[in-house]
């Protein structure tokens, strides 16, 4: 609804002030006569309701533009059937495009789509880029600032234009996917990614990139019922029952990999990172997980993508590889440079090392730092068990 009334208003702030109006409006009247379609309902209401503060506004303070602003969303009474509307075919990936400009920094983008298009909340989109929540609530002003100052307009790119902003749009769908995977309980936000995922291959057919996306996302996915246990708590890739893995999403996320693989172009961080999940799918268990291959590919990805958090899953690879002594060095040389400072799973990784490594008071410290940082229930109930099975020994 967020994104039909930006692409109707050309206004993150009036849109989100008329939907907002709206929920309050159907507070006070669903209950006696809710209507037969909400969301048209509410995307009526709030549409009337901006209609109304701007004819306030340019009534009382001499607002430039307002006027005609006026004018183009009382005739934008149905969407128009436009040229974007035919090659988009929904709000919601229009919208992530018109938002991943590039007079915008990509992380300007994400962050801003993320927040304003996607519903996810300022610590949710600071945790995604690991900073405090501080620090990205300014990032996020800084943004919206800078798309009133530049006189951005909210409007979609021309076909040939899309390229452009293809790696914004890509690393906006993996976030939303991740933040899902993380566990977020609003579990629809992973389909909801896998499905841009596919509209966005549609659009744009044969990137690997795009390929590759889709092919992590379904392979990661496959896992989600295993990876919860019983008790709530997370369940660790090597002790899953695979069993729980979804055998169709693993078999179209192969295929997918094979394709973006198998291009002439060089190989995306996404087809990569595709590639290791495939060698976890293919292992009938977790003792054949073909681990030296996955420390490999790790350093490919190193090489192509660069970043503190593929440091630190090479690490755990490493360990799992090479034993835990050669990892926690890497680990702890992550940890002094202070790159992932608000990041659970560095303690805890560091904390599974140094148990390994019989380092009990060590690790008990790694994981009662981890447990402060976690943001989801079933991560910290994983850590709980370690720090309990750790403090009876």
């Amino acid at each position: 609804m967020l994104a039909t009334l930006i692409r109707l208003t050309g206004s993150f702030d009036l849109a989100e002030e008329g939907l907002q109006d709206a929920y309050v409006a159907a507070a006070k009247t669903w209950q006696a006569t809710p209507p037969s379609h909400p969301r048209a309902w509410l995307i009526r209401t709030a549409r009337n309701r901006i209609i109304d503060r701007l004819r306030r506004r340019t009534a009382f303070v001499a607002h430039q533009g307002a006027l005609a602003a006026l004018a183009e969303i009382e005739a934008a009474a149905q969407p128009p059937e436009d040229d974007d509307e035919a090659m988009f075919g929904d709000d919601l990936l229009r919208l992530i495009f018109t938002c991943c400009h590039p007079s915008l920094a990509r992380e300007a983008q994400v962050a801003l789509t993320l927040r304003t298009v996607c519903g996810l909340g300022t610590p949710a989109v600071a945790a995604a880029f690991l900073v405090k929540e501080e620090a990205m609530a300014q990032r996020l002003v800084r943004a919206k600032a800078k798309i009133r100052a530049a006189r951005i307009p909210y409007r979609p790119p021309a076909r040939e234009l899309l390229d452009e902003r293809i790696e914004g749009v890509l690393a906006t769908i993996y976030l939303i996917f991740t933040e899902a995977y993380a566990g977020d309980p609003r579990r629809s936000l992973a389909g909801e990614a896998i499905g841009l995922a596919r509209r966005l291959d549609a659009l744009m057919p044969g990137r690997p990139a795009v390929q590759g996306l889709l092919a992590l996302m379904l392979l990661q996915d496959s896992r989600r019922r295993a990876r919860v246990g019983p008790d709530g708590a997370m369940v660790r890739l090597e002790d899953q029952d695979r069993a729980l893995w979804d055998q169709g999403q693993i078999a179209e996320g192969l295929a997918l990999v094979e394709r973006a693989l198998g291009s002439a172009a060089p190989p995306s961080s996404y087809a990569v990172q595709a590639a290791i999940a495939a060698l976890h799918a293919r292992a009938g268990a977790a003792a054949e997980t073909d681990w030296a291959q996955i420390v490999e590919l790790y350093g490919v990805l190193m090489a192509i993508h660069p970043s503190p958090v593929i440091e630190l899953n090479q690490a755990a690879a490493v360990s799992l590889a090479q034993g835990p002594a050669e990892a926690l060095a890497m680990v702890d040389a992550i940890a002094a440079r202070g790159d992932l400072a608000v990041y659970h799973l560095l303690p805890a990784a560091r904390g599974h090392m140094l148990r390994r490594l019989g380092r009990r008071d060590e690790a008990l410290q790694a994981y009662r730092q981890a447990y402060g940082l976690a943001r989801f229930a079933p991560d910290r109930r994983l850590i709980e068990s370690e720090i309990a099975a750790l403090s009876e020994a």
